[in-house]
């Protein structure tokens, strides 16, 4: 959501004032301590000129403008939720996003999310607003039961890099997946157009519908599991996305045949112990890496399966034909 821009022209009484003391007092500011960073980011101007010395005296005529941040919506309350952080500076933050977190709110889920918890660790002011006031600091998204690495951005403008660095294919994300059945190929590409579903509106379905989005996913087989009575066997895989649409991981995987374990909506249902007991998918956001927006350095991480899916693949190995030569470098 674009920020709002202020003018204001220095009174014959509000000559003498400093700058950061007179603009605490204009709309939209409130604080000298929001003053101070506005000045600090660059957002004021005094007569055309950036400002960066908040001790400066204004004189009458002086010509203000400054921009700001839309109010925090009255529906937005900061959250003591615990967040696992593995990376934070003034730009960004990268966190791993435990499975059952609910990014945003949205209907049905209008507290207890992610952006409730990022608003009591930073504060809303220091989020940027690139997907709206009622999402700050959210660059991209997980699904409520996938877990794993994320971006979230602290000011506008590092998080629109970062947004294009993830059209341009130069922010790169990789999931681990664990699939229903033997995949035959050692890798594979997904070039399968996306929109949501006619009858079954949460689900994202493969169709050449005027509305669908091109969406590619590629992948590399890491290890095969045999099948016993209660399965088909299964395919650990290693999933990247060439582009970022709503729950595309998931649908590609059930348009080839090889739905998520463990998907409620997505995998099959009618065979309850193939699902290992997981009543969450097993798409897991491991691997993420990037250029800083402003510091231009290469950003690398990685995050290990959560236990509750390192369990699941312990609990198979006695099935396993072995690792392809991508699992034995993976892990």
């Amino acid at each position: 959501m674009a920020k709002l821009e202020f003018h204001h022209i220095v009174a014959r009484h509000e000559q003498g004032m400093r700058l950061d003391a007179i603009l605490a007092t204009l709309k939209g500011v409130g604080s000298r301590g929001e003053a101070v960073r506005l000045i600090e980011q660059g957002e004021v101007t005094l007569n055309g000129a950036v400002a960066t010395l908040k001790k400066r005296l204004v004189l009458e005529g002086d010509r203000l403008s400054y921009c700001v941040k839309p109010e925090q919506p009255l529906s937005l309350k900061g959250e003591e939720i615990e967040l696992d952080i593995r990376y934070e500076d003034d730009d960004l933050l990268v966190l791993s996003k435990q499975a059952g977190l609910v990014v945003h709110p949205a209907h049905g889920h209008t507290s207890g999310t992610l952006v409730n918890a990022l608003i009591a660790y930073c504060g809303y002011s220091n989020l940027a607003l690139l997907q709206g006031a009622d999402r700050p600091g959210i660059v991209h998204r997980l699904d409520k039961d996938t877990s794993g690495l994320m971006l979230i951005a602290k000011r506008d403008e590092p998080g629109l890099v970062l947004q294009d660095g993830i059209r341009t294919k130069n922010v790169e994300r990789r999931y681990l997946a664990l699939v229903h059945g033997i995949i035959a190929p050692d890798t594979g590409l997904i070039d399968a157009p996306l929109t949501r579903g006619g009858v079954d509106r949460p689900k994202i379905v493969v169709t050449n519908a005027a509305d669908a989005r091109q969406s590619v996913t590629t992948f590399a087989v890491l290890e095969r599991f045999d099948a016993d009575r209660y399965d088909d066997g299964y395919t650990l895989l290693e999933c990247k996305l060439h582009t970022g649409r709503t729950h595309q991981i998931r649908a590609h995987m059930e348009y080839i045949g090889h739905a998520c374990v463990g998907d409620p909506l997505y995998g099959p249902q009618s065979r309850p112990k193939a699902q290992c007991g997981l009543t969450r998918q097993f798409l897991h956001s491991w691997y993420l890496s990037f250029t800083h927006p402003s510091k231009g350095e290469a950003m690398e991480f990685t995050d290990p399966l959560p236990a509750v899916l390192a369990d699941i693949l312990a609990a198979l190995a006695s099935f396993s034909r072995g690792r392809t030569a991508a699992g034995e470098n993976l892990y």
